[in-house]
């Protein structure tokens, strides 16, 4: 799997809400919760996910924010897979409380 190119990682960004591209090689989304264990439950669901896919995310926990940041590590930057992996933990979001804050 190669990087793609940055035009169209760009363009495919544009579909995402609240994602942003940072230091070059990484896409990022910060998730808030109403509660800690909200913000647990949904690391462990995006945590199934990404083994599932065998790519994994860096996961940072601030009480009630999940902040996941993406990378292709094997291909040296930002893949289809970076991608697939974003639009499956925005939806696994949508299915948490209507209530985040």
């Amino acid at each position: 799997m190669k990087p793609l190119p940055d035009p169209e990682i760009e363009k495919r960004l544009e579909r995402f809400s609240g994602w942003v591209r940072t230091d070059g090689k990484w896409l990022a989304k910060k998730y808030r919760f109403r509660q800690f264990m909200d913000g647990i439950s949904f690391v462990r669901a995006v945590a199934e996910t990404a083994e599932r896919l065998n790519h994994h995310p860096m996961i940072a926990i601030d009480y009630k924010v999940v902040t996941l940041r993406v990378t292709t590590w094997s291909a040296g930057g930002i893949t289809e897979l970076d991608f697939k992996l974003m639009e499956l933990c925005d939806r696994l979001y949508a299915q948490t409380d209507d209530e985040k804050s």
